[in-house]
């Protein structure tokens, strides 16, 4: 019951208000198509099929998923997975993995702190809150196959992207490394070879623009192509006074391109190469200062302390981030006709970052800290894919490797402490996998799959005190580690009728073990954190009803995680998290899937996910604290609700509408104690964020008939439609630092028009 009464319910009362207005207005207007005027009959006949087709037979869609590395049904997939099409990312507005938050249960995406190109990213309680790029995060990111080494740098808009899918719970046996809490698959609209293309250009609030583009090219040959690209405008939402070091926080100014090719060398052979360029030169987000005091009863001079979302801000340091990405990917597919298929994925990313940021918010030199990362991965991956009578097998092996420097100085209380440091990280991974489904009967399919890993981590750090000059960690400290793992799956899947599933999963994950980049001692630095593992058993159901015009599709689980990685934020020294292994955790939770098509015009969207997670044992000096401690970034309760509607069909285009609601329950952003210890150190409270609900709307008019075989669309959109002011962020830099705290709040409303092409 907390969960409904804690729902934020002005944004609730609005949702329900316009789903009901989305219901009501088709009635009102009919579905009849207006028989053309006299003397347009040549013009009505070009006109795109969807004004004047004929009454489709109420149904959802089939939704095609690559859960288990090939293409199949949604609804035959034993993995709890969440698919979004090209049409509902529109629709919601969904550009890039940030925009995520609660579109499938038990997910949860906020930023990182003070930072708007890297999200930190929860799958079931599994998660990394913290983007240092030393530290591997549980939960896998992949572009058309290929792994994303890093939290950080993982915003970024694909412009021709053309479904997203979350698969949560450890995916261990076909994806591999860091895929302990589940996957998230960002998949791209290969060529066509038929010359067709979209473009847009968007106006909004903050003087908003965008313009994208993306183009099939004629075939030429056996060879397709596709490419396309997207710029971004926009002043930032916090305006800073006369004499700060920024003009504004917040702001958008981005670019991407991509150019995509594929050849059919044979009928049965095929290569694609994609690359993709996104440059991200934009200024922070406004590290906003909630509380500030030394002693009791007065502050650090020259903070000022403000709660809620403030949209003018002082500042005296650098505030930006910079991003470059560049990434290759070449697949090369052979279809062996009886004995299957074979695959290779073989892909190269470079990244450059950096970033400075004004941590205190204010205009006195207290708190500052920059980052300048060079970071390179290289990978490849050959599938071998096929079937024979019952059976049904998936084989690979693995490679990966990357490399990262990261420079990182900081500067604390008005200049009086500065630090010059740096780490560097490498990691060599090397796996091979197998998983096979054999057909006990027509209706029962047993699943079974293993993947050994081996990886070697390498880490390297230095760290010094300006003035007076002492160093801390010396220049050369470094250190290699071996870790390895062999995770299996075991699933047992039942089609008892053609649309109704149960299945039963036990499957493990890993997450490898490494150095600590912003070590404070050469023994920290040199003593690497275990592995961590997780086990999970867990249960579902997909179902159609109502002759395919509702799915439902629902599942329970129940996790253990042992030698749990915990970032444990220290603020001493320079401002840096210390990993330990600190114990083991349990999670059980529940979740549920529904899409209903109740007319032709109106299709309803709902996800819930419930969970409880604690720790089984939490060491610190050796003592069991398990009670004493919080829960990172694990929300009770966060669901879903989207309104799709048709509202008129018309000879001249159709008017359509979606509402999505998106609500996430409080959560704690740090592990840090409930009740005060000794010395004294942040409490969990102070780092708890509260219950937040995000409503989303958009109404179009589409398959506007602009002759010569193009169709254009006009769109009305806002995000935070209620303006919702919730905290996203909390950084607690505790007793050592004056107990400052500052935050980061979401977004405010924003809105606008776009204008778009489609031939």
């Amino acid at each position: 019951m907390r969960f409904f009464r804690a729902m934020p319910w002005r944004q609730c009362a609005l949702a329900v208000a316009v789903s009901q207005v989305l219901y009501v207005v088709p009635a009102l207007a009919g579905d009849e198509v207006p028989p053309a005027v006299d003397g347009a009959a040549a013009a009505q006949a070009e006109k795109p099929p969807a004004t004047t087709a004929k009454k489709k037979p109420v149904a959802l869609k089939e939704v095609v998923v690559t859960a288990q590395r090939r293409s199949q049904n949604l609804q035959e997939v034993p993995v709890a997975v969440t698919a979004i099409d090209e049409a509902a990312l529109t629709a919601r507005g969904i550009q890039n993995v940030s925009d995520l938050g609660a579109v499938a249960p038990n997910l949860t995406v906020v930023n990182s702190p003070g930072n708007g190109t890297s999200s930190a990213i929860s799958i079931r309680g599994g998660n990394n809150f913290n983007p240092a790029p030393y530290w591997d995060q549980p939960i896998g990111v992949y572009v058309d196959g290929v792994y994303l080494g890093k939290t950080q740098g993982n915003v970024f808009d694909l412009v021709n992207l053309e479904r997203i899918e979350v698969l949560r719970g450890p995916q261990g046996t076909l994806f591999g490394r860091n895929t302990m809490a589940g996957a998230i698959n960002l998949v791209t609209r290969p060529p066509s070879g038929v010359f067709t293309g979209d473009a847009t250009v968007t106006f909004g609030n903050y003087g908003a623009k965008v313009a994208r583009a993306s183009v099939d090219l004629p075939a030429i040959g056996k060879l397709k192509m596709s490419l396309g690209g997207r710029v971004e405008r926009r002043e930032g939402w916090v305006k800073t006074t006369p004499g700060s070091s920024e003009p504004d926080l917040a702001n958008r100014h981005n670019h991407a391109f991509y150019a995509d090719l594929e050849y059919d060398a044979s009928d049965n052979l095929t290569l694609r190469y994609r690359f993709d360029y996104t440059n991200i030169k934009q200024h922070g987000i406004f590290n906003q200062t909630i509380n500030s005091d030394v002693g009791t009863d007065f502050g650090i001079p020259g903070i000022i302390v403000n709660h809620g979302r403030q949209t003018r801000a002082s500042i005296d340091s650098p505030d930006f981030e910079k991003s470059r990405i560049a990434g290759n990917a070449l697949t090369v597919t052979w279809k062996l006709g009886d004995l299957g298929t074979l695959k290779y994925i073989g892909a190269y990313r470079d990244m450059h970052w950096s970033d400075g940021l004004d941590l205190d918010g204010s205009p006195i030199l207290f708190a500052q800290t920059a980052n300048t990362t060079r970071y390179r991965q290289a990978s490849h991956e050959l599938q071998y894919m096929g079937s024979s009578g019952p059976w049904n097998w998936t084989a690979g092996a693995y490679y990966f490797t990357d490399n990262g420097f990261t420079d990182n100085p900081q500067t604390y209380f008005f200049g009086l402490a500065s630090y010059n440091e740096n780490y560097s990280y490498q990691t060599r991974s090397r796996a091979v996998y197998g998983q096979v489904d054999y057909k006990l009967t027509d209706t029962l399919t047993l699943t079974g799959g293993l993947r050994r890993t081996l990886e070697q981590k390498r880490g390297g750090r230095f760290e010094a005190l300006v003035d007076p000059a002492y160093v801390l960690v010396p220049q050369g400290t470094s250190a290699r580690a071996n870790f390895g793992a062999t995770t299996p799956t075991v699933n047992l899947a039942w089609q008892f009728t053609p649309r109704n599933m149960l299945y039963a999963r036990y499957a493990e994950g890993y997450m490898a073990g490494g150095f600590n980049g912003e070590a404070q001692t050469v023994t920290t630095a040199t003593t690497p954190y275990k592995q961590e593992k997780q086990r999970t058993l867990e249960a579902g159901s997909k179902n159609l009803f109502l002759d395919g015009r509702l799915s439902l599709d629902a599942a329970v689980f129940a996790n253990r995680i042992s030698n749990l990685q915990q970032a444990i934020f220290t603020a001493e020294g320079s401002a840096g998290s210390t990993i330990l292994n600190v114990g083991s955790s349990r999670q059980v939770g529940a979740e549920l899937e529904a899409h209903l098509s109740a007319t032709e015009n109106l299709t309803l969207g709902l996800n819930y996910g419930y969970m409880h997670t604690k720790y089984t044992r939490f060491l610190v000096n050796g003592v069991d604290v398990k009670n004493n401690r919080s829960v990172q970034f694990a929300p009770r309760n966060t669901a879903s609700f989207t309104v799709d509607d048709v509202l008129l069909r018309t000879g001249n285009g159709v008017l359509h509408a979606t509402l999505d609601y998106r609500y996430t329950d409080r959560f704690y952003l740090y592990v840090y104690p409930f009740t005060q210890t000794n010395p004294p150190q942040q409490l969990a409270q102070n780092t708890r964020v509260k219950p937040s609900g995000i409503l989303n709307a958009r109404i179009s008019l589409s398959d506007v008939y602009l002759g010569h075989g193009v169709s254009g669309e006009v769109s009305l959109w806002a995000k935070n439609l209620a303006d919702s002011g919730h905290l996203d962020s909390i950084i607690d830099f505790g007793p050592g630092f004056g107990n400052l705290r500052t935050a980061n709040y979401a977004e405010p409303r924003t809105f606008g028009v776009s204008f778009t092409a489609r031939w």
